[in-house]
Formats: structure tokens, sequence, C-alpha cells
């Protein structure tokens, strides 16, 4: 992805908001905004911006998978699979 095209002005963002807007629904490419010559934000559309959150959150979730590998905080599935199946045939 180039983002060279995709740097723009605040002020460009302020006097064309509603092409911006459709241009980010149209070509799901985000958009850098600068602020006296500084990246400042970036704007994405909100497909986008749900799909980054989901990764975010699947990649939170193998971390914290995987940190408990390390510190040996795990079952084998044989082990949990025979306890769930305990659990209800006791209820």
């Amino acid at each position: 992805m180039k983002l060279s095209d995709q740097i723009k002005p605040i002020s460009y963002l302020k006097s064309h908001a509603a092409e911006v807007v459709r241009n980010l629904s149209t070509n799901m490419r985000p958009m850098v905004i600068t602020q006296n010559g500084e990246a400042k934000a970036v704007i994405q559309d909100i497909k986008s911006y749900e799909q980054t959150q989901e990764t975010m959150a699947l990649l939170k979730m193998l971390a914290l998978g995987q940190r408990q590998i390390e510190e040996g905080k795990v079952q084998p599935a044989g082990d949990v699979v025979a306890k769930l199946r305990n659990r209800s045939k006791s209820r």
C-alpha cells in the first residue's frame, strides 16, 4: 500500500470532507492527515477499522495463549474434554 498518495493536510479534509469520506468507503485505504507539516491523524473507513480491531483482538488472544504455554498453564485437551463431560453428566 502506497501511503504517500493518501497524505493530505487538514485544510484539504476541511474543504473536501464529503469527498474524503466517499473515497474512504470506496477505495478502503487509510488517509494520513497532517497539521503544520506533521502527521497527526489517520482516518479509515469503518469496515477496515472493524477488521483491524478484530485482528488486534485475535493477536492479543494468541499472545495470551502463547504466554500461558510458556508458563506451563496448560492441560491436555483430552483431560479438559473429560472434565467437561463429567460435569454435564453430574447435572
